[in-house]
């Protein structure tokens, strides 16, 4: 029997293998659930589970010396902005170097997940399997549930409407008139790929956003003026810095018949393009503003234009949802679910969210460095704070979050990379503190196996 609390890790995706990779050289027991036949999850193209958003031409717009894990280096020979094949590539090679593969339950869905009365997960399978343990971490992901406009623009529309979820290539907008609707790096994509074959291409959005391009003076931007002392330099000044570069490198929004933002630079989620402002520029892409009626064959906008639409993209983003919860139990409306440092959830001692934030850079170092934490505090290694201590931590951080980002569902859970990473290794040497002085003693104890008298990584219950 083991001394430490077993888990269970529900999907397989970037984040929940960084997890599991994080678990299983603690020595901590665990069994990961994945639906479909592969790791990757949203970076699979064609899944087959069908929660992957990734379209055929889809390469990463973070560079991957920012995406990779600290451990499992990306190959050199990969560009600095690879493919979405070689991104899936590199996590089959991760779990296999790492020898995750074998622990991961593939073809097996998590259908209900609830906390008995003594703190013990009770995890339903569709195989029709039970099984208790004693922690669990989320990491179902959040860009795979399609969000909708809410309300629904009034009128009827006589053309085709899909999803950017849905969107594979651009082979079915030859010569079609083509609106795109929305203005996060989605919309960027679509837009362009549907410029090269439709008529005519329309992008829509309800306020204008600052478009960076994928380089900036010779460099992936995403590495621009990054260096060590980044997470202790006043946000104000990084801001006043990299706005001045990019008004150097890139220009106004205004000058490529852009709208203004109506919010500084690094006040919403960065729309990357390398190509958008070239094919606004050149006429290939017009911008509108935001829609006002659907009008059968044609789309009126709020400026009283209208035009002659054949196909809609809608691109207003994806809801965060967790179908084996219990509405009652866990849900975030308006993609809202306050945590500690994006991962606890004060009250719920053994249940951990793994990469459920929105970084300004990649998600993956993040959930690497998660998964790490989540299994020092398995092991007793990190005690979390006093939940009153957690909840004011959790106001600070919502304050300034609000501040600073334009209010929308896709600003709940914003946090710089840098700054992320800085303050959660300051968290990790005060939680070690707090564990010294408590004796190093589990804050959560091995109960699951109690249940049906024995362990294995998750026991059965039916």
């Amino acid at each position: 029997m083991s001394d430490l609390p077993c888990a269970c890790v529900i999907g397989a995706g970037s984040s929940g293998i960084a997890a599991a990779k994080a678990l299983l050289e603690r020595g901590i027991p665990f069994d990961c659930f994945e639906t479909s036949d592969r790791v990757g999850g949203n970076w699979v193209f064609g899944n087959r589970n069908g929660m992957s958003s990734a379209y055929r031409s889809l390469h990463i717009n973070t560079s991957r010396q920012r995406m990779e894990y600290s451990d499992f280096p990306m190959p050199e020979s990969y560009p600095d902005y690879p493919h979405h094949t070689q991104i899936a590539r590199y996590f089959d090679d991760y779990v296999d170097h790492f020898g995750l593969r074998e622990r991961i339950t593939f073809e097996t869905t998590v259908e209900h997940a609830r906390r008995n009365g003594a703190g013990v997960w009770h995890v339903a399978l569709d195989t029709g399997e039970t099984r208790a343990y004693d922690a669990l971490l989320v990491a179902n992901g959040h860009h795979w549930d399609p969000r909708w406009p809410q309300p629904r623009f009034p009128g009827h529309f006589d053309g085709a409407q899909m999803h950017a979820h849905h969107y594979v290539e651009n082979t079915g907008f030859r010569d079609k008139r083509v609106l795109v609707v929305g203005i996060g790096n989605s919309a960027m994509d679509i837009a362009v790929e549907a410029s090269f074959v439709a008529r005519r291409t329309f992008l829509s959005s309800r306020r204008g956003a600052y478009i960076l391009p994928k380089y900036l003076f010779g460099r992936p931007i995403d590495q621009i003026g990054v260096n060590p002392l980044t997470p202790r330099m006043p946000f104000a000044v990084r801001r006043a810095l990299v706005s001045a570069m990019v008004r150097v490198g890139v220009g106004r929004m205004e000058d490529y018949g852009l709208p203004k933002p109506d919010h500084k630079l690094g006040g919403a989620h960065p729309t990357i393009s390398a190509d958008f402002l070239n094919r606004v520029a050149h006429g290939e892409i017009a911008w509108k503003p935001n829609l006002a009626a659907l009008e059968g064959e044609q789309v009126r906008f709020v400026d009283g234009s209208r035009e002659p639409i054949d196909v809609i993209v809608w691109c207003t983003g994806y809801k965060v949802t967790f179908p084996f919860f219990d509405a009652d139990f866990i849900a975030a409306p308006g993609n809202d679910l306050p945590l500690f440092r994006r991962v606890f959830k004060p009250g719920l001692d053994n249940l951990a969210f793994i990469a459920l934030l929105q970084p300004l850079g990649a998600t993956m170092p993040i959930a690497e460095a998660q998964g790490r934490w989540v299994a020092a505090y398995l092991r007793g290694e990190y005690h979390l704070p006093p939940r009153a201590e957690m909840e004011a931590d959790m106001r600070r951080e919502r304050e300034k979050m609000f501040r600073r980002y334009v209010a929308s569902p896709r600003h709940t859970m914003e946090v710089d990379f840098d700054n992320y990473l800085f303050d959660l290794s300051r968290e990790l040497k005060a939680g070690n503190r707090r564990a010294r002085a408590a004796g190093l003693r589990l804050p959560v104890p091995p109960r699951a196996g109690a249940v049906v008298g024995g362990r294995g990584s998750g026991q059965a219950l039916a």
